[in-house]
């Protein structure tokens, strides 16, 4: 996973959110339902860290704006 820069984060509005979940498709389906709220990014790749449990993944997303309807 690539480390946080300043540019992420570099004014108020901007996260970046790490999510674990016990399986994929719950993990997908919270990330779908960030996108539906707010701008994000797409979904990341989803990794396993040996020894812990679960699966993670993470966005940006910028709160400020809400998500564009297409």
């Amino acid at each position: 996973m690539k480390d946080i820069d300043e540019q992420h984060v570099g004014e108020p509005g901007l996260v970046i959110l790490d999510i674990t979940a016990a399986d994929e498709e719950t993990l997908r389906k919270v990330m779908d339902g960030l996108q539906q709220r707010w701008a994000t990014s797409a979904v990341t790749p989803v990794w396993r860290t040996p020894g812990e449990p679960g699966v993670k993944a993470r966005v940006h997303a910028d709160i400020r704006r809400r998500h564009s309807q297409r």
